[in-house]
């Protein structure tokens, strides 16, 4: 694993290198076989003016490379969010606020990340730019996960410290678990999502993938404007729940022995772990049996643009965004008032519990040509897009948090263990991550 940002940073400071040398690695990175298909554009000229400025060393980023997902609005660039539907669009008028905030805190912008066309899948996949590949295993090209696909491989390769993406149901936990990173979904209301083409207004959340869990905090806050309330206590002042129900089904091998690896870790260190059945999880399948927001509400933004250039979509993605035209007014409001409900209930469940630990996955990544482009294929997509969208998909529909942390062994696979909880739990979930990280990493 590269450097994490608190660490170069620390050496710009002491003088051991500089924001221009950091820079000349990243592009380094990012132009190396294993960035294929990471970046849609990059924009080095204009990082390396910033990486230059020596005022920014003394703020937060200090000058360091920072990716952002083809989603959000850069000042002077085309927001296609990875489709060919929107290539000639207007070139953005100014900064989205998560992009003006990173360059506030003294980020160099490197690029445009490629991504899941208009965010629709956990996987990865996109036909019209390639999909980038999980730098996991040198011997089989894997799937990086998505929607965040290029922005986790950017964080992986060394590209950049912070990936910006975005986490509708896990696209930045899932792509953070399956290549080794930290992903963290803070609560959605605040990081504001103005400037950034939506999927779901409902379930949208803006956040970032790093290397470790002190970046993460500060890319939030950053991103936030922010500060996490810290507390210095040991891991036994937190009582922790494993949800029984649904979350460890069907985990394949290498999840399932670094998930009960991480559990023990953190009860011998002195968390107090308690399984709890959470049986409200079910209740999810009947609560969507109408459909979901996702599919609805990405149906209403893209409906005239289908109409107009749905040859142009991908057609996995098409597929899943038409599925909300069949969705009835009274339906959606049922959904909203059902979903309300149905945080409460979870709220009450998890009364006294500072988290909750789950895999954030129960899968390792699949190869890429089991769901490369291709009607012959679809199956196993969508069986594997519904994998990975299991766990993830719980916290967005709660409205809360949740941080993937890698805990998987050297020499194995990438494997997450996600700590979560209901709305404004974050600076708690945080913390917990801070104690945790250590523990759990092989």
């Amino acid at each position: 694993m590269h450097p994490d940002l608190h660490d170069t940073r620390q050496r710009i400071r002491e003088g051991a290198t500089r924001a221009t040398d950091e820079l000349e690695r990243a592009q380094a990175a990012a132009q190396s076989p294993a960035c294929r298909h990471a970046f849609l554009k990059t924009s080095f000229d204009s990082a390396r003016e910033v990486a230059s400025n020596a005022a920014l060393a003394a703020r937060p980023l200090a000058g360091l490379a920072v990716s952002v997902k083809d989603l959000f609005d850069v000042e002077g660039e085309v927001t296609a969010a990875g489709s060919r539907a929107l290539a000639d669009r207007p070139a953005a008028e100014r900064d989205c606020p998560a992009v003006a905030r990173l360059k506030a805190a003294g980020a160099a912008i490197v690029g445009r990340t490629n991504m899941t066309e208009f965010a629709f899948s956990g996987v990865g996949v996109n036909p019209h730019f390639g999909t980038p590949v999980n730098p996991c295993d040198p011997a089989v090209e894997r799937i990086p996960g998505g929607s965040s696909s290029g922005a986790a491989v950017s964080v992986a390769t060394g590209a950049a410290f912070i990936g910006l993406g975005s986490d509708t149901g896990g696209s930045i936990r899932i792509p953070a678990a399956l290549t080794g990173l930290v992903g963290f979904k803070n609560t959605a209301r605040l990081v504001p999502a103005d400037g950034a083409i939506p999927l779901s207004t409902t379930l949208d959340t803006v956040c970032a993938m790093t290397r470790s869990v002190r970046d993460a905090i500060l890319a939030h806050e950053v991103l936030a404007g922010r500060v996490v309330t810290r507390a210095v206590v040991p891991m036994s002042a937190y009582r922790l729940a494993i949800a029984k129900t649904q979350m460890q089904d069907g985990l394949d091998a290498t999840v399932a022995r670094a998930f009960e690896r991480a559990v023990k870790r953190l009860a011998e260190a002195g968390a107090r772990i308690e399984e709890i059945a959470l049986d409200e999880i079910r209740d999810l399948g009947t609560l969507q049996a109408t459909g979901g927001f996702s599919a609805a509400e990405s149906f209403a933004w893209h409906r005239q643009l289908l109409a107009d250039r749905g040859d142009s979509y991908d057609p996995r993605v098409r597929h899943r965004i038409e599925r909300g035209a069949d969705m009835l007014a009274h339906e959606y409001i049922e959904l909203v008032h059902a979903r309300a409900s149905w945080i409460a209930r979870v709220a009450q469940a998890l009364r006294g519990f500072d988290a909750v630990l789950s895999p954030t996955l129960p899968i390792v990544a699949a190869p890429i040509a089991q769901v490369a482009p291709g009607a012959e294929r679809d199956e196993a997509f969508f069986r594997i897009n519904a994998q990975l969208l299991r766990n993830t998909s719980v916290v967005n529909m709660l409205d809360g948090c949740a941080i993937s942390l890698p805990c998987h062994a050297a020499g194995e696979l990438p494997v997450g263990m996600m700590l979560w909880h209901g709305p404004l739990h974050d600076d708690t979930i945080l913390n917990i991550a801070l104690r945790a990280e250590p523990l759990v990493k092989s």
